[in-house]
């Protein structure tokens, strides 16, 4: 799967560049807003323990960047923090040992190797705006959803 119409569920992972998309006009797409009326009509997204962090941070790197406003910063946080999401809490159980194989067999981060490890081992499609991270979804086998 890689287009944003061909997914029917209503669960998936999403990675901190989507949710960024989100927030951030300059980065929407338009898979990225197909993915929020998905959100708005039941869908629920899935997310390693490590995205609220990704995402705080590259708030404040947009913010720091002139990109955001403070203000700007604090409404988005706190939209993202209400959207439904679940936070699957096994990554950092599995940093050290699978993620880190997972990183070092696809030329990932670690990081990133959580968001393909918890698509992978729950069945959901991947959606990112990151070519290597949905090159090495691909070859893994785990259905992705390019938001770019």
């Amino acid at each position: 799967m890689d287009d944003a119409e061909s997914i029917t569920s209503d669960r998936f992972v999403v990675d901190a560049s989507v949710a960024i998309a989100w927030v951030h006009p300059g980065q929407a797409t338009v898979a990225t807003q197909t993915l929020l009326s998905s959100l708005a009509e039941g869908a629920v997204f899935e997310v390693p323990s490590i995205w609220p962090l990704e995402v705080a941070n590259a708030l404040i790197s947009l913010k720091r960047r002139g990109r955001l406003t403070e203000r700007e910063r604090r409404l988005a946080s706190e939209w993202l923090r209400l959207l439904p999401h679940a936070i699957d809490s096994e990554a950092s159980v599995i940093a050290f040992d699978v993620l880190s194989d997972l990183a070092a067999k696809h030329g990932l981060s670690v990081y990133d190797a959580a968001y393909l490890e918890l698509a992978g081992r729950r069945g959901l499609a991947l959606v990112s705006k990151d070519g290597a991270l949905l090159a090495a979804a691909r070859k893994a086998r785990v259905a992705v959803w390019a938001a770019s």
